[in-house]
């Protein structure tokens, strides 16, 4: 089969379309003929060479992917060849086919073809872990995503929404933040020319917000703790913004506030599975009934891999970026 390589760690150009061994699928896993793949901010820093696979996990980059199961490993029940899936991996996922644990496998969800599908799993199982999970956003509470027009910022809003929190984004651009309102933003502000602090507080009549999930990490630490509501939770998830700031400890006392940082590729299996597990009982029927759905920028053949690291890397896109086979 073909797969995306990177022979040694560089720039987008570093991504090598080439010959590799066909992945075969060990005990509880099944064998995916992958339809397309999306790029993460992960997949650029593995690229760079900063973030290596979990062990065990395909060393090619791709954190989720649809498809068509072509094979059963043996073990594995309840999905059948051919089937349409979509699947959370730990990699591999740039790739004609590639070998999943059946526990990280999702339907396709009806309404969505197989491409599109492809742009879900690893949003959907980031925000469902961390803003439910882990936060626990309950209906009327105030919730704030940084970078909402990513993919992981498109997917926050709606499923925020969908449960009945008021929502505020921050986003770099007009265009940005007009598409965060379509989704359902009720607040929204531009980071390059307003401060998100003193907006939110203008917002909500100083309270705040009761959950805020963060991707930039050490730059936004003081004004996160600065924006959160009494009994707050923030919810880091990337470090875009660097990885050391001081805490002030007396700022999240007097909040009676909690930080939770946390990743989703290098959780045991079984994390995953459970995490998958609920967003099939929780966020699947929302995607079907067309409440939520997947925000696609563009889709770019697998081969052009690069480009679509480009377009990554300069912010320019809106929701997903998508590779096809």
């Amino acid at each position: 089969m073909r797969a995306i390589t990177i022979p040694e760690p560089g720039g987008p150009d570093a991504l090598v379309w080439a010959e590799v061994d066909d992945p075969v699928p060990g005990e509880g896993e099944v064998l995916v003929e992958v339809a397309a793949s999306a790029v993460n901010r992960a997949d650029v820093l593995q690229r760079q060479g900063f973030y290596d696979p979990p062990a065990g996990a395909s060393p090619y980059p791709g954190l989720e992917c649809s498809g068509r199961i072509a094979a059963l490993g043996p073990g594995t029940a309840g999905w059948a060849v051919g089937d349409e899936v979509c699947a959370l991996l730990g990699g591999g996922g740039y790739a004609e086919r590639v070998a999943v644990p059946a526990g990280q496998l999702l339907p396709v969800p009806k309404g969505l073809d197989t491409v599109g599908a492809a742009a879900l799993p690893e949003v959907v199982c980031t925000v469902w872990s961390n803003v439910f999970q882990v936060a626990h956003l309950r209906p009327g509470e105030v919730f704030l995503v940084h970078g909402g027009s990513s993919g992981i910022g498109t997917m926050a809003v709606q499923l925020a929404k969908a449960v009945g929190a008021r929502v505020a984004v921050t986003a770099g651009s007009a265009e940005k933040l007009e598409a965060c309102r379509a989704l359902g933003a009720d607040v929204l502000v531009n980071y390059r020319e307003q401060d998100f602090v003193a907006e939110l507080a203008e917002a909500t009549s100083g309270r705040g917000a009761d959950v805020i999930l963060d991707v930039m990490g050490a730059s936004y630490l003081d004004r996160n703790l600065d924006a959160l509501a009494v009994n707050g939770r923030l919810v880091v998830i990337g470090m875009q913004g660097g990885v050391k700031a001081e805490l002030n400890l007396g700022k999240l006392l007097s909040k009676r506030a909690a930080i939770a940082a946390t990743s989703l590729r290098a959780r045991p299996l079984e994390e995953k599975a459970a995490i998958v597990a609920a967003v099939r009982e929780h966020v699947w029927p929302l995607v079907e009934s067309g409440r939520v759905r997947p925000v696609v920028d563009r889709a770019l053949p697998m081969a052009e891999a690069a480009q679509a690291h480009r377009l990554m890397e300069s912010s320019a896109h809106i929701g997903k970026i998508l590779l096809t086979v």
